[in-house]
């Protein structure tokens, strides 16, 4: 084989680890809008809170350290333990089950029957005050996560492709990380769509989606489906606020993998969990070929606007996404 191919053949796969990585995060948005029919804007900042508190509990930070050193004028800011990766994450899945509640309490049980884009505001001032409180809660300096998962190439993978090229070709750089987050995402699709499709809970988010007041009706206990939806977008931003924090950092800039997801879910339908997979994959080895193939002809830097000119594209032609529901309204 030439060395040609094989290089598109390993951006292919990098693309595909890529995509895997935004369909995570996707996957929080898709949730929530099944479940209200909104666009959770803070889907990304909940991830970024999510890893930070996680971050925090392990090195046992003391929490709003900063305000309670200005007030009192002392010096705390460790409590001065280390709580194991384990351990730590079960208690930061504690933490975003409390903020699913409160989330309910405070904001989504005054807006019950309110139009889409009541909700959807709500969404984006949730999304600025749970930043600023991340900030207040854990500060602003961007730190590392390491809870055991493996980074860097997959030597194995190196070794057992290094002989299907030339001499110039030294085998495929897989990174380690995307291949533990294929897993993961997998798993935990694999759970969702089962939780979705086969459980009374499921059942009962999916009516919820198609008419609150319908729902209430026959019985559905909106709050708790509520509750319970925030729960497990927060658990979906937990598991991607570790990966991308293990792979870039925790900082303020983790928040904007967000905006990443909006292609991927222009592609797959904002109501398809599958779609948000698919869509992640279209976008992580579309732009990642596309650069390889193309970005040299004009400059570089493809990456950052190939995704949304896709999406755009689809938005012209089939709005609804591959997987999404063709909405038709009679008049």
């Amino acid at each position: 084989m030439s060395d040609q191919f094989l290089f598109a053949t390993e951006v292919f796969i990098n693309g595909l680890m890529a995509g895997v990585l935004y369909a995570l995060v996707a996957l929080g948005f898709v949730l929530i809008y099944k479940a209200s029919g909104i666009f959770n804007y803070a889907q990304g900042v909940m991830a970024l809170f999510a890893a930070m508190t996680l971050v925090g509990i392990m090195e046992g930070q003391v929490p709003f350290s900063h305000i309670i050193n200005a007030i009192f004028g002392t010096e705390v800011h460790h409590f001065g333990w280390h709580v194991p990766a384990l351990l730590a994450i079960l208690l930061t899945v504690g933490v975003m089950v409390v903020f699913a509640w409160l989330v309910q309490r405070v904001v989504m049980r005054h807006l019950v029957g309110q139009e889409p884009i009541i909700l959807f505001m709500a969404t984006i001032g949730l999304a600025y005050f749970l930043e600023g409180f991340s900030d207040l809660m854990w500060g602003s300096e961007i730190k590392t996560l390491d809870i055991g998962l493996p980074q860097g190439g997959s030597f194995l993978i190196e070794d057992m492709t290094a002989g299907l090229g030339s001499d110039n070709f030294y085998g495929f750089f897989i990174d380690n990380l995307d291949i533990v987050a294929t897993g993961i995402a997998v798993l935990l699709v694999m759970a969702l769509v089962a939780f979705s499709q086969y459980t009374k809970q499921g059942r009962a988010m999916r009516a919820v989606a198609d008419d609150h007041q319908a729902a209430l009706s026959v019985g559905i206990s909106l709050n708790f489906i509520w509750v319970m939806v925030w729960s497990v977008a927060g658990f979906v931003a937990l598991v991607a606020g570790i990966v991308w924090g293990t792979k870039s950092g925790v900082q303020f800039s983790l928040s904007l993998i967000a905006l990443k997801a909006l292609p991927v879910l222009m592609l797959g339908g904002f109501t398809s969990i599958p779609g948000a997979i698919v869509g992640g994959l279209i976008i992580g080895v579309g732009e990642k070929l596309f650069e390889f193939a193309i970005g040299p002809m004009v400059g570089g830097a493809t990456e950052n606007w190939f995704a949304y000119v896709l999406a755009l594209l689809f938005l012209v032609f089939r709005p609804q996404g591959l997987f999404g529901d063709k909405i038709i309204e009679r008049v």
